[in-house]
């Protein structure tokens, strides 16, 4: 078995894309989902943190208020009114 084959799918990300964070186990605080053009977009606010975190599906997924989640994540930046904000974007997302 190769070293490539012994490691999760999350640590391989992450070592292959400096950017990338993961975070285990942490806490849904918000779930919203809303429709923009083919795409659902889900915005999660997570426990003690500040910064929104976005991902998109083609379909609605189970509400994740409450749950505890894996993520992998990078930080972009979004318009908003003019405005620059920083938000986390969800390439991975598991319950955890």
């Amino acid at each position: 078995m190769t070293n490539t084959a012994k490691k999760s799918p999350a640590k391989q990300l992450t070592e292959r894309h400096e950017k990338l964070t993961h975070t285990e186990n942490i806490k849904v605080i918000s779930h919203v989902q809303r429709e923009f053009e083919e795409w659902i977009i889900n915005t999660l606010m997570l426990e003690n943190i500040d910064v929104p975190f976005k991902y998109k599906r083609k379909k609605l997924y189970k509400n994740l208020q409450g749950q505890h989640v894996n993520i992998t994540y990078y930080p972009e930046n979004e318009k908003v009114a003019g405005f620059d904000i920083e938000i986390m974007k969800i390439v991975r997302i598991k319950v955890a």
